[in-house]
């Protein structure tokens, strides 16, 4: 279940509650009993680094070499084809 954090319009105290999805917003203070507003808090995760799609999926990666370029042997190949 997430997190959400929430601050007080009358004393200004800033809490977490544990909430599911479907709950409905909390409307009251837990010291004070006053109205409280949900606050936009900062991810849980970040994403770092270059990913996957530049360690192996990129279309600037060159294609391997074919081991019988010369050869008709290799059907699947393009290099065979354009021979």
């Amino acid at each position: 279940m997430p997190m959400y954090e929430y601050q007080c319009d009358a004393c200004g105290l800033v809490f977490e509650a544990r909430q599911k999805f479907s709950d409905a917003p909390l409307t009251e203070c837990t010291s004070c009993g006053g109205s409280v507003k949900k606050l936009i808090s900062q991810a849980g995760f970040a994403l770092k680094g270059g990913g996957w799609y530049q360690q192996g999926y990129s279309a600037t990666k060159a294609p391997a070499a074919c081991p019988s370029a010369g050869s008709a042997g290799c059907s699947g190949c393009p290099k065979a084809s354009n021979a």
